[in-house]
């Protein structure tokens, strides 16, 4: 049985908590986390459509970008369709996870999803927030049985070094252990001392990654009690943070990057500051609202900004700095990141065996029409 709690541990090795800006609020926001779940709605937001779509398809949890608690509730009265909405959820028991800001900072999600939208290959993060720590991982294996605890490391996100996978050094040796009472060892007898041929492997492994990869470690390893360190490193790990910022492989003019924007984002308009024929190689991405990239994007040597919710007098000072905007509005920024979370939990379940349904949201909707 796959449980919120679960999927919530899942959510968070993707996008830690920690990550989140201190004003912010992500997380289990309602529910229990010991619930089984069958089906998982993933939207944006929750809204009456989409919390009439979670009833409709019998969605167990909803997981959302824009965390509806978002500040302290002050009183939880129903004639306020927030509060009813949360009312449903109670109701109809259907929990609801929020990641925000955390989630803007994971790989492959809202930021890294805008820059493939602007056509940006190759980027790195805008504005850093801080970087993943590393920890090496030794485990001592019997020989025989290093490929099948090697291959569980890897598939739990250990072993990633740059783009190469499954990095690992090994060097043979000999262990000692003395089964004592109670024990029923892998290899020896009890009250015997044993030699065994065993192998040193060692590899290195994210921090928000460690404790998944030392749970897929123990399953795979053969031993009852098994001896392995964990040691803290200094390398520098990959950035984290806000925003992208990186090179087209060819330059275009500002109204071509806001035509190619408007189809990959399925958006009929958006708003452009700055001369549309004006040729842009270099482009910076920020999900949601992200008018106070404008100064590190223009000190970057950004071009254009891609984002959302800018002001007159933002773009004001985007054209002072000679930074070109396209501003495609909040929801397109942000709900381009609903299809690869939905992927990656999918992805998740499956490698734990988990008979989970995850379903894209299809009531999501931009508040704005265009006239």
């Amino acid at each position: 049985m796959t449980t919120v709690g679960a999927i919530a541990a899942y959510i968070e090795e993707l996008a830690p908590p920690a990550w989140a800006e201190s004003w912010d609020n992500v997380g289990l926001q309602v529910g229990d986390p010991a619930a089984p779940v069958r089906r998982v709605l993933v939207a944006l937001e929750l809204t009456d459509p989409v919390l009439a779509e979670a009833e409709r398809e019998e969605c167990d949890l909803v997981v959302v970008h824009h965390p509806p608690i978002f500040r302290p509730l002050k009183a939880l009265r129903f004639d306020s369709a927030p509060a009813r909405r949360l009312q449903r959820l109670i109701l109809k028991g259907i929990a609801l996870y929020a990641a925000h800001t955390n989630l803007d900072q994971a790989p492959g999600m809202t930021n890294d999803s805008l820059a493939a939208a602007a056509g940006l290959t190759a980027h790195r993060v805008l504005r850093r927030a801080g970087e993943e720590r590393y920890l090496k991982l030794v485990v001592f294996v019997p020989r025989g049985h290093e490929d099948a605890v090697l291959e569980a490391l890897a598939g739990a996100g250990a072993g990633h070094i740059g783009n190469y996978s499954h990095c690992t050094f090994q060097a043979p040796g000999t262990g000692t252990f003395l089964p004592l009472e109670g024990t029923n060892p892998f290899i020896g007898q009890q009250g015997r001392l044993e030699r065994a041929d065993e192998v040193r492997l060692e590899t290195i492994v994210p921090e928000s990654a460690v404790d998944q990869a030392v749970r897929a470690m123990l399953a795979a390893h053969p031993y009852e009690e098994v001896a392995y360190d964990l040691y803290p490193l200094a390398n520098p790990g990959r950035a984290r943070g806000h925003g992208r910022i990186g090179r087209l492989e060819q330059p275009v003019s500002l109204a071509e990057l806001a035509e190619r924007l408007k189809s990959a984002l399925s958006t009929p308009c958006v708003r452009v500051v700055g001369d549309p024929e004006r040729r842009v190689t270099t482009v910076a991405v920020g999900a949601g609202a992200g008018s106070d990239l404008i100064r590190p994007a223009a000190g970057a040597g950004a071009d254009v900004l891609v984002t959302g919710d800018v002001r007159y007098h933002e773009a004001q000072d985007a054209l002072d700095l000679g930074l070109a905007v396209i501003d495609v509005g909040h929801y397109n920024a942000e709900a381009i990141a609903v299809r690869p979370l939905a992927a990656y939990l999918r992805e998740r379940l499956a490698r734990d065996g988990a008979a989970v349904e995850v379903r894209e949201a299809q009531a999501g909707r931009d508040p704005f029409r265009f006239m």
